[in-house]
C-alpha cells in the first residue's frame, strides 16, 4: 500500500509538470508569428516569413490608425501586392509634409517589411508661367521605428499650394519583395495653410537658393518648445528635388507677438545642425496666439548670410499660431 501511494504521488508531479510545459507553450508560442489572442483588422494573420507577425502587424496597425491614407498615391506590384501612401490628413499642405508608405499582401492584408520606395518626385506644374519646378524632399522613404519595420517615412515640403497659377503631380518608385512598380505624375491637391501658419521660407547666399522648413508648427505649445528644421537647396535642374543643404549654418530665432506689441520671449536657443541633417533648438511661447518666428541665417564662420533685420521689418520668419 505504501509503495502504491508513493507511486500514485509520483504519477500526480509527472502529470501536473506535463501540464505545466504544455501552459507555458500555448503562451509562448507564436505559431511561426501568429500570436495568439492578437487581432489585426483587415489583417489575415497567417504563418508567412515575408510579412509581420502578429504583433509586429498590430504595431504597424496602431500607427496607421493615426494616418489617413492618400487614395491617389496607392499602387498596386504586379498584382500581388498594394502600396499605400500616408499623411496626418490623407492630404498635402504647403510646407513640411510628413508621408509614410506601407507595402501588403493582396491576398492577406498583411504588412510586408521588405519593400523601398524611392525617386520621390513631386512637380509643380506652373501653368501660367510655362515652366515646372520641384520642392524640398527628405529623400527614399526609409524604416525609422525598429517596431514597425513595415512602415517607411519621408518628408515633402511644398514651396506653393495648388491653384489656378499651378497643380502638382507626385511620382514615386516601388519595389516589393523584388517586385517593380512605379507611381507616375499622379495629380495631388496641395491645401493652403490657415490664416497665421506659414512654415517655409527661403533665402539666397550668393547664386544659390535655400529653403527654411519647419518641420513641428502644429505641436507647439506654451511655455518651452523642441523646435525642428530642414535646410534644402534648390537643384540645378529645377524639376528634380531639392535635397538636404550640404553646408552647414546655423538658424537664430527671435520670436515676437505682431499683434500684441511685437514682444519677445527669453530663453530661446539656437538651431544647430543634428547628424540627421536637421536643424534642432528651443522657443518659448509665452502665451497663445500668432507668434511670428524672426530666423537669422548664419554659416559656418558665424557670418549672417539671411535673416537678422528684425523686429521693425523683414521677410524671413515662420508664423505660428497656437
Amino acid at each position: 500500500m505504501k509503495g502504491e501511494r508513493k507511486m500514485k504521488k509520483e504519477l500526480l508531479k509527472l502529470f501536473l509538470f506535463a501540464g505545466l510545459l504544455t501552459g507555458l507553450t500555448a503562451c509562448n508560442s507564436n505559431d511561426d508569428g501568429v500570436e495568439a489572442g492578437i487581432e489585426v483588422p483587415g489583417v489575415t494573420l497567417t504563418p508567412d516569413v515575408e510579412c509581420c507577425s502578429a504583433e509586429e502587424a498590430f504595431q504597424v496597425y496602431k500607427l496607421i490608425e493615426t494616418l489617413k491614407v492618400v487614395p491617389e498615391l496607392t499602387l498596386e506590384v504586379d498584382g500581388r501586392y498594394i502600396v499605400y501612401a500616408y499623411t496626418k490628413t490623407g492630404k498635402f499642405t504647403k510646407g513640411y509634409n510628413e508621408v509614410y508608405f506601407i507595402a501588403t499582401k493582396k491576398a492577406t492584408g498583411n504588412y510586408i517589411k521588405d519593400f523601398q520606395i524611392t525617386s520621390i518626385t513631386p512637380v509643380m506644374d506652373m501653368v501660367k508661367m510655362g515652366h515646372k519646378h520641384s520642392t524640398p524632399v527628405g529623400g527614399d522613404a526609409v524604416t525609422f521605428d525598429d517596431t514597425r519595420l513595415a512602415v517607411k517615412r519621408t518628408w515633402i515640403s511644398f514651396l506653393m499650394n495648388t491653384s489656378d497659377a499651378g497643380t502638382w503631380a507626385l511620382s514615386y518608385d516601388a519595389r516589393v519583395l523584388g517586385k517593380k512598380a512605379a507611381v507616375t505624375d499622379a495629380g495631388i491637391v496641395v491645401n493652403a495653410l490657415p490664416e497665421g501658419q506659414d512654415w517655409l521660407k527661403s533665402f539666397k547666399v550668393g547664386d544659390s537658393n535655400y529653403f527654411l522648413s519647419l518641420v513641428n508648427a502644429t505641436a507647439l505649445k506654451t511655455g518651452t518648445n523642441e523646435i525642428r528644421a530642414y535646410i534644402s537647396k534648390k537643384s540645378d535642374v529645377i524639376t528634380t528635388p531639392y535635397a538636404l543643404a550640404t553646408e552647414t549654418f546655423t538658424v537664430e530665432i527671435d520670436p515676437r507677438m505682431p499683434d500684441m506689441g511685437n514682444h519677445t520671449s527669453t530663453n530661446n536657443t539656437t538651431l544647430t545642425r543634428q547628424p540627421d541633417g536637421s536643424y534642432l533648438g528651443s522657443i518659448n511661447l509665452t502665451m497663445t496666439g500668432l507668434w511670428r518666428i524672426h530666423l537669422t541665417v548664419k554659416n559656418s564662420n558665424g557670418e549672417t548670410v539671411a535673416g537678422g533685420d528684425y523686429p521693425s521689418g523683414g521677410t524671413l520668419y515662420w508664423d505660428v499660431t497656437i
